[in-house]
């Protein structure tokens, strides 16, 4: 399982080397980077998302939904906590550890180790840390109160909120789309890993590796997010029982992701340090080729039969 999930990761990075060599070559702008990032925000992962819930609703299946939503709101009320306990007085780094890269990073390896419908496990914790982002995060990022400015309006309307919904009532109704639908939902679908990881090579590419690399809050930033919050996460996913492997393995490599790109949005929305953030971004997304099958590894020797 580690060997699968590191080629994967490679591959993706492999990826993101060449989102740095378009950006820097002059063959994609800072506008054509916007354009990417609303591709996957608006057409490609909401396409991920319900695509998830394309399985045959069974009782087994709606209790591993309730159950991965449980799961999910402690793994990030966890995250939460420790990055809040242990970068006090930074507030990007308190955003950027507690905040993985699901939707982008995680999905792609997911279906690598467990295949499609393993996604179905994974919304549940897209879904509350895009709102935890949404209220939380903000609250950190601006020290305002998580009410001032949250808006359940623009809540429900985020395509991610939607996608979600849609997928719900497809779950629940039980309704057979055509296959026109799905082949297109899969088409779709298909383009989040090379272009969420075009969008990380972009970023790289904005920035000064040099300066960065000397930058010793980032370290700090992915030692939080993908040791310490992985290793927590697996202490407490082995609470469940072994006959819920998949869905162990898929929320933790969930929680295992480098730091959500999120951060840098919000960092450039209210006026933060925004390179900074954007360094986080990188530095542990680079990282991760290590620490995910790492951490796939001891999951592998702590859970028999994953």
């Amino acid at each position: 399982m580690s060997g699968i999930l590191a080629r994967q990761v490679l591959q993706m990075l492999i990826m993101a080397a060449a989102g740095y060599l378009l950006f820097k070559g002059g063959k994609v702008s800072h506008e054509g980077s916007k354009a990417l990032a609303n591709i996957l925000i608006y057409a490609s992962l909401p396409c991920v998302i319900v695509n998830g819930f394309l399985i045959e609703r069974t009782p087994a299946h709606a209790q591993g939904l309730l159950l991965s939503a449980g799961a999910a709101a402690l793994l990030l009320g966890v995250s939460m906590l420790i990055a809040r306990l242990l970068l006090r007085g930074d507030a990007i780094a308190t955003f950027a550890a507690s905040f993985s890269n699901p939707g982008f990073f995680g999905i792609p390896l997911v279906v690598s180790a467990l295949g499609q419908g393993a996604v179905f496990y994974c919304t549940p914790f897209i879904a509350f840390l895009n709102v935890l982002q949404w209220t939380y995060g903000v609250a950190v990022l601006t020290g305002q109160p998580m009410r001032q400015g949250f808006s359940l309006k623009k809540l429900f309307t985020a395509p991610f909120v939607i996608a979600i919904l849609i997928g719900l009532t497809i779950f629940a109704t039980g309704v057979t789309l055509p296959s026109v639908v799905t082949g297109c939902l899969s088409g779709v679908a298909a383009l989040n890993t090379p272009l969420s990881m075009f969008t990380i090579g972009i970023y790289l590419a904005q920035t000064d590796i040099r300066a960065m690399l000397k930058r010793l809050k980032v370290y700090a930033v992915a030692a939080v997010r993908l040791a310490m919050i992985p290793l927590v996460s697996l202490a407490l996913l082995s609470l469940l029982p072994a006959s819920m492997n998949d869905l162990k393995l898929a929320l933790l490599i969930c929680a295992s992701c480098p730091v959500g790109a999120n951060v840098a949005v919000y960092a450039q929305l209210h006026g933060k340090d925004y390179p900074y953030a954007v360094e986080t971004v990188v530095i542990s997304t680079l990282l991760a080729i290590l620490s995910i099958p790492a951490v796939a590894a001891l999951a592998g020797m702590v859970w028999p039969g994953v």
